[in-house]
């Protein structure tokens, strides 16, 4: 792929296409390509002229390549021009799509086209702050590779998420492909956090004191929704945004317990006769609460009503091995249930299929903890130390490929936003 015959033919992509008589579709249509059924499409990025064009284009690459449903392709940045697809050509090398992103004053330009019709399939202008605000810039053009996603396989993207964890001591954030990571919360020993529905809000509960914290993002007010004497810990939002579920007890065990967001009395739901009940994770609808408990004699992993009624075991009971099921997230499509697992002396990530009850194992180098979905429901968040230290990485559930989220210092407990406003 790398000979001078393929750069010589690569220079050769982009001729001029007059734009008067483009197709156009509007945001969320399917573009329909043509491609081999099984196999991922492939997508030929263009270059993208103006001083940012390099980043630009490299942000769309690395988004669509992490969504794992199309086959990002790109050449040689030098060796193509700024223009309009060669057809014969892009068909030879592979590409079922291409995509041409153009700069303007207000934003991005985005032309896709589609190489066995020999048409252009989408036309669409996205605004975009100035680049000098770095953050929000990136999360524009990440919005785009989202919205090209969906348009190109029907399933839209992941790019425009973040994802919290814990790193020395503070709440961290960090965005889908692990770039500008910065540090949320400066309180003292956070330990565990979570998302709202909508993004704008996370909660968090901290060991000394014992709280649970909401906080606001865009503005940076904090708020204590529970705290006291004993422990506070793993809060969710309820699928609503209107309460909280987290775990509170003291020695004599933890129950899972619920509050209203604002204000009021909590309420328990669980009743764990001594034994700890911790980490609730509702299901997308909201009728049922995934919980961990240790009421068999070791943790498992159950379920019960939203109310605490009807509590069924959902982990199968192994005889004779002492199991260790623990950190349980409720898939955004309501079929499966991913918790880590002790397997031969080592944490790993495992999924339980709902229907049947099935369990998967989806990791085996190294310890694997503490899994959260994806808003894709194909994608799963989990802390690893398959490299030395405990870092934060990225698993396709389907191809199984996996990448690695953050670097530097020690990361864990981590935590998948929804899609994030535009």
């Amino acid at each position: 792929m790398r000979s001078s015959s393929l750069v010589r033919a690569l220079a050769a992509l982009c001729l001029a296409l007059p734009l008067a008589a483009q197709d156009t579709l509007s945001r969320g249509v399917r573009i329909g390509l043509s491609y081999d059924p099984g196999t991922r499409p492939g997508v030929m990025v263009l270059p993208v002229s103006g001083a940012a064009g390099d980043s630009i284009r490299a942000i769309l690459q690395r988004d669509l390549a992490n969504g794992d449903r199309v086959n990002a392709m790109g050449a040689d940045a030098g060796a193509v021009r700024v223009g309009s697809p060669n057809w014969a050509l892009l068909a030879r090398l592979g590409a079922a799509a291409a995509v041409q992103a153009t700069p303007t004053p207000s934003g991005l330009h985005v032309a896709v086209y589609d190489v066995a019709k020999q048409r252009t399939a989408l036309v669409k202008d996205y605004p975009a702050p100035s680049s000098s605000d770095a953050r929000a810039w990136r999360a524009a053009v990440h919005a785009v590779s989202d919205d090209l996603e969906e348009s190109l396989t029907g399933t839209r993207g992941i790019a425009r998420t973040r994802v919290l964890f814990e790193r020395g001591k503070r709440i961290w954030m960090v965005d889908s492909d692990g770039e500008s990571a910065i540090p949320v919360t400066d309180t003292a020993i956070p330990i565990s956090s979570a998302w709202s529905p909508s993004g704008g809000q996370i909660v968090f509960s901290t060991l000394i004191p014992a709280q649970i914290i909401l906080r606001d993002l865009a503005s940076g007010r904090e708020r204590v929704i529970a705290g006291g004497n004993g422990v506070y810990i793993s809060p969710v939002f309820t699928p609503d945004g209107s309460s909280l579920v987290y775990g509170h007890g003291s020695d004599d065990g933890v129950d899972i317990y619920t509050a209203p967001v604002a204000g009021g009395s909590q309420r328990r739901l669980s009743v764990g006769r001594g034994s700890d009940n911790v980490s609730p994770s509702f299901s997308p609808d909201g009728r049922r609460i995934a919980f961990m408990s240790g009421r068999a004699g070791h943790p498992e992993i159950y379920s019960m009503d939203a109310d605490g009624t009807n509590v069924d075991l959902l982990t199968p009971l192994e005889f004779g091995e002492q199991a260790f099921r623990a950190s349980p997230d409720w898939s955004p499509d309501g079929r499966l249930v991913a918790f880590h697992n002790q397997i031969a002396g080592s944490y790993q990530v495992v999924t339980i299929n709902l229907r049947d009850r099935s369990l998967r194992q989806l990791t085996s180098d190294g310890r694997n903890e503490d899994p959260s979905w994806a808003p894709d429901g194909r994608h799963l968040v989990f802390t690893s130390n398959r490299t030395g230290s405990r870092q934060l990485w990225v698993l396709d559930t389907e191809s199984g490929r996996s990448r690695q989220l953050t670097h530097g210092a020690p990361a864990r407990l981590s935590a998948w936003s929804p899609r994030l406003p535009n």
